[in-house]
């Protein structure tokens, strides 16, 4: 039998998903070449959802979560990683189709794991974790459609979240002039700080008006939340504008005509962080690295330790969870 570790374990009974901190031993982890000890995790939206229950994120139980981990190497049948290297590993289905973070130690495939850039910590690669590497993603897809900070003012939706509070930072500081948009009016201070000129309330978004069409005022957006909120800002942006899509906290459904295409011109790029390839994600790795400014990312994150994470959870589900949070898994 192989050492024994703590973890974050999910079981389904009665229909429920109930979590408990266990003893496990190496021999339970699942297949893969890189055996890790892990350090740092985060909780997410999605890693709420699995826990609570609340979303349909885990299909087999008993199971541990955790979309994401930096960990030190401890074993590897794989040449490319040695004991005592770092390793940073986001997607792929981690914390949701294979064993995830929130253990002190995560058997993985060795095609998972990439390194640490230079100079970031483990705790701040957690702070920006899947969240800063989704915004980055979406800052990476506006320049790309030709966005220049020159072109005009871009919104962030869903701002005080993890994702957009990234994308604020990241774009505030690339030049861009930044409105951000939120349903909390309490974070309204924290986002001006970490870079945006104007704060509105996402039902400003949402509530664009009954035409197909509303007044055109944004150059880009990084969107968040999808649902009402995406079918509003759809109608007001800019001729050749584009939004950058990555989430559904509003919503699955996208009510919209074809007007903002056909008119305007308007670019709809989808963004997907679980399957993105490994030379894009070095490459935001890199960008996040060297572009965020660290002391505003310090500012908006909270760590907490493994036996913290089933109580902090519920928090998520309720809205009372702004910018990142950390999980210390290292004892």
């Amino acid at each position: 039998m192989g050492e024994s570790f703590r973890a974050l374990v999910l079981y389904q009974e009665d229909g429920k998903t109930i979590s408990r901190i266990e003893q496990l031993n190496d021999d339970q982890l699942p297949a893969g070449e890189v055996l890790v000890d892990v350090l740092f995790s985060t909780l997410n939206y999605k890693d709420a959802l699995a826990i609570t229950g609340a979303g349909k994120i885990v299909r087999s139980f008993p199971f541990v979560p955790g979309i994401d981990l930096v960990g030190r190497v401890r074993q590897s049948n794989d040449p490319a990683w040695k004991p005592g290297d770092l390793a940073l590993v986001t997607g792929w289905g981690l914390g949701e189709r294979h064993w995830g973070g929130l253990a002190e130690r995560a058997r993985l495939p060795a095609s998972w794991l990439q390194r640490l850039p230079e100079g970031l910590t483990p705790e701040r690669a957690m702070a920006i974790g899947t969240a800063g590497f989704t915004a980055m993603l979406c800052v990476m897809a506006l320049e790309r459609e030709g966005v220049a900070p020159e072109a005009g003012e871009v919104v962030v939706t869903g701002a005080a979240g993890g994702v957009g509070a990234i994308a604020v930072m990241l774009l505030a500081r690339a030049g861009y002039r930044v409105v951000a948009s939120s349903g909390k009016p309490e974070f309204a201070s924290v986002l001006r700080e970490l870079g945006a000129v104007e704060v509105v309330d996402r039902k400003a978004i949402a509530d664009a008006g009954p035409g197909p069409l509303a007044s055109a005022r944004w150059a880009g957006a990084v969107d968040t939340v999808g649902g009402a909120t995406l079918a509003g800002l759809l109608k007001t942006i800019r001729y050749r504008g584009t939004v950058a899509a990555c989430g559904n906290a509003g919503g699955i459904e996208l009510h919209t005509t074809v007007f903002p295409f056909i008119l305007r011109g308007v670019r709809l790029i989808g963004i997907d962080s679980v399957q993105a390839p490994m030379s894009e994600r070095e490459a935001a790795w890199v960008r996040l690295s060297r572009d965020l400014d660290f002391a505003k990312l310090d500012r908006i994150t909270t760590v907490i330790g493994l036996e913290e994470v089933a109580a902090f959870a519920p928090r998520f589900l309720e809205g009372k969870v702004a910018g990142r949070t950390v999980v210390r898994i290292a004892s």
